[in-house]
């Protein structure tokens, strides 16, 4: 069976136009997520608390992406 695992992760950024984060020591991490669905009610409600802060942004990562379970090495393993 394969996972579609997700990412949901958030900080500030240097500017509401860019994705550039101020701290990224200090981003805020949501947590791991089995499936998009369970990912994308993280991401809101955490979106949804900042909301007042256009500076403040939260993200999605699909993890599940970054690996080929057909190919021997994927590319980040390749990186290492």
């Amino acid at each position: 069976m394969t996972q579609r695992l997700h990412l949901v992760f958030g900080g500030e950024l240097l500017e509401p136009s860019m994705n550039v984060f101020k701290d990224v020591e200090n981003l805020h991490i949501v947590g791991m997520f089995p499936d998009y669905d369970t990912a994308y009610n993280a991401w809101k409600a955490e979106a949804q608390k900042s909301v007042d802060n256009a500076h403040m942004r939260y993200f999605i990562a699909h993890l599940h992406r970054l690996r080929d379970e057909e190919v021997a090495a994927s590319a980040t393993e390749e990186l290492g």
